[in-house]
């Protein structure tokens, strides 16, 4: 599934979250129960079921939300969800824990461990901005954040996710024409934990960070603009969100 905000599983899970936010975990729960009987394929199943079983009271139905949850990511077997699956088995340990099997805790922690570094997204990889570059620049780290002007970022950012570079470029500050720039790291690659395991499970628009120049190799045109209004939408809902940078 590309990810969107206006599919209908992810629509219902961001009503749910809004009122777990408002303290109503009971409507929340039911909510997140109606986004799991709509949801149509795995990935949105995938979904849907990481937040049915953070309202599980039992620690044994829990687990059983957990494994149908982790069943799901290993069938979709995309790079938008591996990333859940440090967490997904962290979790399960810990129901282990709970029910007194510290041999099955021990070995999800261990897979846990064993994915947490783990990367195998192939790209191609882009990344959206304002500025005039050319073939062969690089982008480093040490800019501005466009949400945090004082902030001075230590990372340079990407993703997998043309449509997404796009949106970035269009919030990007400055009034140079929009740009997605195709990209190549030069260095070690993350996840962003920004996105990643915060809103949804795993990392569903594929963004990465690296502490090393981006390389530019190419320049993508066919992607998605922005209508004035939902510019002005997006910029409403990261004023309104814009909390703690891990930067």
């Amino acid at each position: 599934m590309e990810f969107s905000p206006n599919n209908k599983v992810v629509k219902l899970c961001l009503q749910a979250m809004e009122l777990e936010s408002a303290g109503g975990m009971a409507e929340a729960k039911a909510l997140f129960m109606v986004a799991w009987n709509e949801a149509a394929d795995d990935s949105e199943k995938f979904i849907a079921a990481h937040y049915v079983a953070r309202h599980q009271e039992s620690a044994s139905a829990r687990l059983e939300w957990l494994e149908t949850d982790l069943r799901l990511a290993l069938a979709i077997n995309d790079d938008s969800v591996r990333s859940a699956l440090p967490l997904l088995y962290a979790r399960i340990a810990e129901c282990h824990d709970e029910l007194g099997a510290p041999d099955k805790a021990k070995e999800y922690r261990a897979l846990a461990t064993s994915f947490r570094d783990f990367f195998s997204d192939p790209g191609p990889f882009y990344h959206g901005t304002k500025a005039d570059l050319r073939v062969g620049d690089l982008l480093t780290p040490g800019g501005a954040s466009n949400y945090q002007p004082d902030l001075r970022m230590n990372h340079i950012y990407f993703t997998s996710r043309v449509h997404g570079a796009g949106l970035a470029a269009s919030l990007a500050k400055g009034d140079g024409r929009e740009r997605v720039y195709v990209v190549e790291p030069t260095g070690a690659v993350e996840n962003d934990p920004n996105v990643t395991n915060n809103k949804f499970p795993g990392n569903p628009t594929r963004s990465y960070r690296s502490r090393e120049p981006l390389k530019i190799v190419g320049e993508a045109t066919d992607w998605a603009r922005q209508s004035p209004n939902d510019l002005q939408e997006w910029r409403a809902k990261l004023a309104k969100g814009s909390g703690k940078i891990v930067n």
